[in-house]
């Protein structure tokens, strides 16, 4: 069965803000139905990666750290931007692990790849199990970065994530999905 083309046609576009970490452009659009949106706002992002890393002693490799544009500390994964220097998302999250928490090693899956808001962003985030880490150095954090590695053990877990101590959908999605397809919450 041929399905009908729904895409979106792009009359015009133009570029609002073209910064390193930000970058916005407006689209005149027109919908299948002729409908037209002159000012449909895209922001353009570099795709990302997260890590859900577990050690060999079972415990989740977190952090905490303070985010601006909520105003709080908060629990979050291992996670960055895939550079263009990394050959692939996976080596992505491999480097974000040890920079961010000094672990590395272990066995590494594709869990799912989310996007934060596909209706305006243009990126991806891929988000990786990595299983049996272990440390291997110091973390190596870059001038801006105030990061706290935590342990935590899967009932600990479990209690950050049933009171929403973790903000970020793009890394609480990836451990929901960890926990759901290995029946953790069930009594």
């Amino acid at each position: 069965m041929k399905e009908e083309n729904k895409n979106w046609e792009t009359l015009g576009s133009e570029y609002l803000l073209q910064e390193p970490w930000c970058t916005v452009r407006q689209d005149h659009v027109r919908l299948p139905s002729g409908v037209e949106i002159p000012n449909y706002y895209v922001f353009e992002y570099s795709n990302w990666t997260n890590v859900v890393a577990i050690t060999k002693e079972q415990q989740f490799v977190m952090i905490k750290q303070y985010r601006h544009g909520l105003g709080i500390r908060t629990y979050e994964l291992p996670a960055g931007v895939c550079d263009d220097t990394d050959a692939n998302p996976m080596e992505s999250a491999k480097r974000e692990l040890y920079e961010e928490t000094g672990y590395g090693s272990g066995e590494w899956q594709l869990l799912t790849v989310v996007s934060a808001n596909s209706g305006t962003h243009t990126n991806l985030c891929y988000c990786y199990l990595a299983t049996n880490v272990e440390k291997i150095s110091t973390q190596h954090l870059e001038e801006t970065e105030d990061i706290e590695v935590v342990l935590l053990s899967l009932d600990q877990l479990k209690e950050v994530l049933q009171q929403d101590l973790m903000k970020q959908a793009m890394q609480t999605a990836p451990l929901w999905k960890y926990m759901a397809t290995r029946h953790l919450f069930q009594e």
